[in-house]
């Protein structure tokens, strides 16, 4: 997902182990993460998407101060999804915190380690079963 303030941007799909910055969107004062080398396209993930940062995380609070989360990954996620008009994307840690994608500071490095299961996986032995009742009609 990207961000309610962010459908103007150009967006893609994130990609297993592909590093991403943290940057501000042209025209937009929403951050959020984007391909180093085309940093004016949106990168968004699904809620799950697990990420590793290259160094702890840091993030604006309250638009004078920076902090520091003392964690290097997270998971993508989203929060408040209930309150309209409202940023809505955020980085879950560990200890159940989270951080809005939009409070990251600019110009951080972060790597996506795995994506979530979008659907159920088929086992083999549920693809074997169905294999053998499956009934063939004559055809004509």
């Amino acid at each position: 997902m990207c961000d309610y303030s962010l459908h103007a941007v150009a967006s893609r799909p994130a990609q297993v182990g592909e590093t991403l910055i943290t940057t501000t969107f042209r025209g937009t004062s929403t951050r959020g993460f984007a391909s180093e080398s085309d940093p004016t396209v949106a990168v968004c993930m699904l809620p799950g998407t697990e990420l590793a940062f290259a160094d702890n995380v840091r993030y604006d609070n309250r638009w004078i101060w920076t902090r520091t989360v003392n964690f290097r990954v997270g998971k993508f996620n989203t929060i408040d999804t209930h309150v309209p008009d409202r940023h809505h994307d955020a980085i879950e840690f560990p200890d159940g915190s989270h951080v809005l994608v939009t409070l990251l500071c600019e110009g951080q490095r972060v790597t996506v380690l795995q994506l979530p299961v979008t659907h159920p996986a088929s086992t083999p032995a549920h693809s074997a079963e169905a294999a053998t009742t499956t009934r063939r009609l004559p055809v004509g």
